[in-house]
């Protein structure tokens, strides 16, 4: 791996870890002494960082991290909701059973972890790594690795935004797991068009929650979205 490449990889673990946070401002140096990487390769990183929309230059105050709000909660759902339509409608109908088995089996382990308590920090873990490789199987099988690297580029940000607002916690896991088996059901009986909306009805609740609308007022918009 070039030392480019290490410097973004090493940034953007950075950024998941939230040792770099969103709207700070830093400095090349800085990041020199982050990363432990020369800053050769972190001039080399920092176009990159700008063209995938994760650092601002600032005139005469420097580089920002982009900063969570309400454009980005915006945009950063839409192309989520975009990509991963088209991703799980042809994933229900061309991939293995064995890859749609592997995937609900997953998800019963955590459910079952969850119906059995108590609900760790461990096994808050567990589901979120389940939720974000169950997004990112979608858009892998597609087999267009243009797609997958605009993916990961968008998932970042959703990561910064779950982390400035709506961290998966203990009164999401289930709302999350029921979402999660809706889409997995629908993907087993090969029946795209109901796999898209139970999609669909999922990302809005994360859309939702990153908005910091939960409860209640989350039931009665996404009600009042689906017409149920």
């Amino acid at each position: 791996m070039k030392l480019r490449e290490q410097a973004y990889e090493s940034f953007r673990q950075h950024l998941l870890t939230h040792r770099i946070r969103p709207g700070q401002f830093i400095s090349q140096r800085e990041l020199v002494a982050l990363t432990g990487l020369p800053l050769g390769a972190i001039r080399e990183m920092i176009p990159r960082l700008e063209a995938d929309g994760l650092i601002v230059t600032i005139p005469q105050r420097g580089m920002q991290i982009a900063a969570v709000d309400l454009k980005l909660v915006r945009n950063a759902f839409q192309l989520r909701a975009i990509l991963e339509r088209e991703a799980i409608a042809q994933f229900t109908l061309s991939a293995s059973a064995a890859e749609i088995d592997r995937l609900v089996r997953h998800h019963a382990d955590i459910l079952a972890r969850a119906d059995a308590g108590p609900v760790t920090p461990d096994l808050l873990d567990s589901a979120q790594s389940m939720d974000w490789g169950f997004h990112e199987a979608l858009i892998d099988r597609l087999g267009n690795p243009l797609v997958s690297s605009v993916y990961r580029v968008n998932s970042l940000k959703i990561r910064l935004i779950r982390f400035e607002q709506t961290s998966l916690s203990p009164n999401v896991l289930s709302s999350m797991l029921a979402e999660h088996g809706r889409v997995l059901d629908a993907i087993a009986a090969r029946d795209a068009a109901r796999a898209v909306c139970a999609l669909d009805r999922h990302i809005e609740s994360a859309r939702l929650r990153a908005l910091g609308i939960t409860g209640e007022d989350e039931d009665e918009m996404s009600t009042a979205l689906t017409g149920s």
